[in-house]
């Protein structure tokens, strides 16, 4: 029997980056000029319409100043990360 993991929250994640721009008070200029991405990609990437490269999570992270840990753990919002098993 197969058992596939949960979904990941997509929506969890697009919040934070929202939040995280907000909290820096920058414009999508000014953070695709931080991170490198097109002012487009960022647009698409917090209204949904991209789920985004781990490349493009990883720039933003970094421009940011958010570890990637922190960053796309928001993808396990409503559910359990996985546990790494007894050594």
């Amino acid at each position: 029997m197969t058992i596939f993991p949960p979904d990941p929250n997509l929506a969890a994640l697009r919040l934070e980056l929202a939040r995280a721009r907000a909290d820096k008070g920058w414009t999508y200029d000014q953070l695709a000029e931080r991170s490198g991405l097109a002012r487009r990609t960022l647009i698409e990437l917090e209204q949904g319409r991209s789920s985004g490269t781990l490349r493009a999570w990883h720039a933003l992270a970094h421009a940011l100043d958010v570890p990637i840990g922190e960053f796309l753990g928001t993808l396990c919002e409503g559910h359990p990360p996985p546990v790494a098993p007894p050594s």
